[in-house]
């Protein structure tokens, strides 16, 4: 029942309606997965600071967090509040503190860092995966099969391949059906199982890249009557990076 979507801006200047523009996709999607929605919004990764996101029943309960943590450090920690959810950027040569912080508050969880992936599917050997990467020095938040469709990705990306190296070893090292969509702070892809038994979706123009799990997500988007759609094929591997 999942519902995916992905957008990828070739033209800086839709930026400022990028949240607009996902939150519209997205929103189709809902009859979907009527349990839960949530969405990334990536930029520019500013060098030497890693974006946390945080979540608790109170969002004040995180901003006063971050208020202590910043207090003991004498440094600022610039953070946006969204309801329950607050997304905070910490100095790289401060993220192991500020990190047992909120290990030692129940209340507050950390829910997502770094980049980025979603997931439509299933993996048979996440568990083998989960473990194999855990003796390579990953940390992982939750169960789910999805977390460790990212770690896998990072940890390639981490020796030092490309995201078109990382998600074609995925390819092998990943069993299940699925469809991957993989945002970084410069890149996007798309990947399906070589079944490909989940529906998918791409368009292209000169400005965008989308993806969708049907093409009704797609229909608002800038200039979609002249862009080329197409189903992605099985087990190929789609790469777009902005230099």
């Amino acid at each position: 029942m999942c519902g995916i979507v992905g957008l990828f801006l070739k033209d800086e200047t839709l930026a400022p309606r990028l949240g607009e523009l996902l939150t519209g996709m997205l929103s189709t999607m809902c009859d979907r997965g009527p349990d839960s929605a949530g969405f990334a919004v990536y930029g520019s990764e500013e060098p030497g600071t890693l974006k946390l996101t945080l979540r608790s029943a109170q969002a004040g309960e995180i901003v006063d967090l971050i208020a202590r943590v910043a207090g003991a450090l004498d440094i600022t920690l610039p953070h946006a509040a969204h309801d329950t959810h607050v997304v905070v950027s910490v100095p790289q040569a401060h993220v192991d503190y500020f990190l047992l912080e909120v290990a030692k508050s129940p209340a507050v969880h950390m829910v997502g860092s770094g980049r980025c992936l979603v997931h439509n599917g299933s993996l048979s050997n996440h568990n083998a995966v989960r473990r194999d990467l855990i003796r390579k020095g990953l940390t992982f938040q939750t169960e789910n099969d999805s977390e460790v469709a990212a770690g896998f990705v990072t940890a390639k990306m981490q020796e030092g391949l490309s995201l078109q190296q990382a998600m074609t070893a995925s390819l092998k090292a990943l069993d299940g059906f699925y469809t991957f969509v993989v945002g970084t702070e410069s890149g996007f892809s798309v990947l399906r199982d070589p079944i490909a038994c989940k529906p998918a979706v791409m368009a292209e123009t000169d400005r965008w890249v989308a993806f969708g799990t049907e093409y009704r997500a797609l229909v608002n988007l800038p200039s979609v009557d002249d862009a080329r759609v197409w189903e992605p094929m099985p087990a190929k591997v789609y790469v777009w990076e902005r230099h």
